[in-house]
């Protein structure tokens, strides 16, 4: 009964202001913006038509339409669309639907004040070592974790991720009146984190683009188009685009993900992911900054640490972007959709 109190409570708030402070939205952005993106300098790829019906919502006010998360987790798939239901690709065997088998709603470990948004992504999964071995790989975000190996033959695999790197380290108040086991099995043990190999922090900054066709038609169309943009405006930046499966060596865990130091230029990885809500403010767009990035300048970055979603982004859109929000740290306002930090704050203009 005391669960279903906490989901009924949990369904009947605004989904981007779930009742936890995690998720609570800070009044004044903690990060510089800027009223309107800057018209492009060079030439960009023309505003795609769309087909009838599918049309982009341009009324209404997206600052704070983002959905309540605790922990993206990208599955790499190496595809650039699935079915409309992510879980059902490949005829159900796939990480997806072994996660929310364990964390979407009616799952062992199922929690409204700790949602864990379960994603494909088009990034493929880095190659074991032993050619024979069938794993999967996953970033963790905003966690900024990456994880090179989960076996897909074992589902204890899968459940050491949960527990070890995707349960909460507290819970909500209102789990209060929960039994001491049932509260004990929400919570994260990191002892389980042993079980996995390779997991390393994440040093490069993501592009995730929503390119869910499967499910709408404008992602469908604005997805691939803005990966494009994306991958041909961020070298003329002077950030390096990489691409291919990441080169991860499970006995080396302490090496960083792309071979660099803290010296390094900027490199980016740019990707494709399934359904994030709002198809009808395609393109969207969530950048995912690292913990230690600089800016073009060298100081330290306004947004390292933070992922920023944006909406109705526009291949003209896409030179903007990565000047300011990507090398200066600068939130464009008109495009915002919202914020999340490390810590699982939400934050909204």
């Amino acid at each position: 009964m005391i669960l279903k109190s906490i989901l009924r409570r949990a369904n009947a708030t605004p989904f981007f202001l779930i009742g936890t402070r995690r998720s609570l939205a800070t009044k004044t952005p903690p990060f510089p913006t800027i009223p309107s993106c800057p018209s492009p300098a060079c030439g960009c790829a023309p505003t795609p038509e769309l087909p009838e019906g599918f049309e982009i919502d341009h009324e209404t006010k997206i600052s704070g339409l983002i959905s309540n998360y605790a922990q993206h987790v990208l599955v790499c798939t190496g595809k650039p669309d699935w079915p409309s239901r992510i879980e059902e690709d490949n005829s159900g065997d796939n990480l997806a639907a072994d996660l929310r088998e364990l964390v979407g709603r009616g799952g062992v470990f199922s929690d409204p004040f700790h949602n864990i948004s379960v994603l494909n992504s088009s990034f493929p999964s880095s190659k074991p070592q032993r050619a024979e071995l069938q794993t999967t790989s996953v970033y963790l975000l905003p966690s900024f974790k990456y994880v090179p190996f989960l076996p897909r033959v074992s589902f204890e695999s899968v459940e050491a991720l949960v527990k070890g790197y995707l349960l909460p380290e507290k819970l909500h108040s209102a789990h209060d009146g929960l039994s001491p086991i049932h509260k004990d099995r929400l919570l994260r043990k990191p002892a389980y984190q042993n079980l996995l190999f390779g997991v390393r922090d994440i040093t490069d900054i993501l592009v995730l683009v929503c390119g869910h066709g499967g499910r709408d038609k404008r992602c469908g169309i604005y997805g691939p188009l803005l990966q494009g943009e994306f991958e041909r405006q961020l070298p003329e930046a002077g950030v390096e685009v990489i691409s291919g499966p990441v080169e991860a060596d499970a006995l080396n865990p302490a090496e960083a993900l792309s071979g660099q130091t803290s010296s390094r230029v900027h490199h980016a990885r740019v990707g494709l992911i399934s359904h994030v809500g709002g198809h009808k403010f395609a393109g969207n767009v969530i950048i995912y900054l690292p913990l230690d990035l600089k800016t073009a300048g060298g100081e330290a970055h306004p947004l390292a640490g933070h992922g920023i979603w944006y909406g109705r982004v526009e291949p003209k859109h896409v030179e903007g972007i990565v000047a300011e929000t990507i090398l200066k740290g600068t939130v464009i306002a008109e495009l915002f959709r919202g914020g999340i930090s490390q810590d699982g704050k939400i934050s909204r203009l």
